[in-house]
């Protein structure tokens, strides 16, 4: 991807990136994400079928939303989500750019008239993401990091905003548990994210995490 190739991707690194310590560090965390995505994946099984054939006797198939995005350095993925939007979404949503509350690439409506009755109960408590815990396992994610971007978005952001992605994307992220959908800037987002990089530690890592929970429980800002 030629954007990919404009961005400088260790400018927003801190300086102990390449340090033994910090390769140590990220390797800490890749067995965290190994560890906790594993179990997560055995653990919620039961769920995921549940939520599954909720999804089909709603709105039929898929259960399952096959999400492009590009993640790591401009590196293209395909993760998943559970669906929960009505089967022709995509098709849709050039009809909907003018309710667009975001400014910048990034394409958000809070009452999206797409998302389906099951689908906003899935979102409320983000059990939609749930899936993505194998992208996760399979190294495409981890599990706090800056959200990917969709191709059209990482295309329109400018080589600076695109350094978000100069580490692996997550699940989860500061701007998610902070302010979720109460934040309408792309640029917002984009400063919060560069923050993460820019301060990470595995300290930092189990802070969001434990902020997340509460913050998916309570279907804040969703």
């Amino acid at each position: 991807m030629r954007a990919a190739a404009e961005v400088d991707w260790t400018a927003t690194l801190p300086p102990a990136a390449g340090s033994w310590r910090g390769r140590a560090a990220r390797a800490v965390k890749r067995l965290m994400d190994l560890g906790l995505a594993a179990v997560g994946l055995a653990v919620l099984l039961p769920l995921f079928v549940l939520v599954a054939l909720t999804i089909v006797l709603d709105s039929g198939w898929p259960a399952f939303y096959e999400w492009r995005e590009v993640g790591y350095r401009g590196r293209r993925f395909t993760g998943y989500k559970f669906r929960t939007m009505v089967r022709d979404a995509d098709r849709l949503k050039q009809q909907l750019a003018h309710l667009n509350e975001m400014q910048g690439p990034v394409f958000k409506i809070r009452d999206d008239p797409r998302v389906t009755r099951v689908g906003r109960v899935l979102r409320r408590y983000s059990l939609d993401e749930l899936p993505q815990l194998w992208s996760v396992l399979i190294g495409d994610m981890s599990l706090v990091g800056p959200r990917p971007l969709l191709p059209e978005e990482f295309v329109q952001a400018t080589p600076l905003e695109r350094r978000k992605l100069s580490v692996l994307p997550g699940i989860t992220c500061i701007w998610q548990v902070e302010g979720r959908n109460a934040i309408t800037s792309f640029e917002a987002w984009v400063r919060l994210d560069r923050y993460y990089i820019e301060h990470w530690s595995l300290g930092l890592d189990l802070r969001i995490l434990l902020k997340t929970i509460p913050a998916v429980l309570r279907g804040t800002g969703a």
